[in-house]
């Protein structure tokens, strides 16, 4: 028998369905009591997750058809770190699809985690790994790609979590600002949103 982790034994694997989006396996496991459990998971592509800054703001794309929710919804720009590739490698690609950013325009690209996060790890092999970018000041978004703007303030940052309903968006919205020591109650106070127009 393989060993799983410190406790656990692989059985066998009674089922292995390959698609381009996930693989989803079935196994019997043996725990450290002895005993055999049926246990399906999947596995599937890391995530990247981003935190666009614009001029103060934080930018967040117009929302897109989730199927899991069988709705649109607001998120961060994200996508998938395919096979071969570093998260950081997918970051210009994202923000050059979900915003029509030109590599020329981002200004810095920040990794929040170098040690992906575990999505749902007794579930998924997957993980999260999260960056802000800091937009150059003259960088121009089309309008019709932005769904929203937040100032980074004490009420832009409570505004956005309310809005967001994506964990992991929010999940690395939280890193950020503890790591930069943004918590809600640290940020000033006073907030006035902007129009699009004048964070160009």
């Amino acid at each position: 028998m393989n060993v799983v982790g410190h406790y656990w034994q692989l059985r066998d694997r009674f089922v292995e369905m390959r698609s381009p989006w996930l693989t989803l396996i079935g196994e019997h496991l043996q725990d450290e009591r002895g005993q055999v459990l049926e246990y399906w998971r999947i596995e599937k592509a890391d995530s990247a997750v981003i935190l666009p800054i614009l001029n103060g703001h934080l930018i967040l794309p117009t929302p897109n058809y989730r199927p899991g929710v069988g709705e649109p919804t607001l998120d961060f720009p994200g996508g998938r770190v395919a096979q071969g590739q570093s998260p950081s490698d997918v970051v210009r690609g994202i923000l050059q699809r979900e915003l029509g950013v030109a590599s020329e325009e981002i200004a810095q690209i920040t990794p929040l985690n170098t040690q992906g996060w575990a999505v749902n790890s007794s579930f998924s092999n997957q993980k999260l790994y999260g960056f802000v970018v800091n937009l150059q000041s003259t960088a121009t978004i089309p309008a019709n790609r932005i769904a929203a703007t937040y100032p980074i303030t004490q009420q832009g940052i409570h505004t956005l979590l309310q809005d967001l309903s994506c964990l992991q968006c929010r999940a690395v919205l939280m890193e950020w600002c503890t790591q930069e020591l943004l918590l809600p109650q640290a940020l000033p106070q006073a907030v006035e949103t902007q129009p699009i127009s004048s964070i160009r």
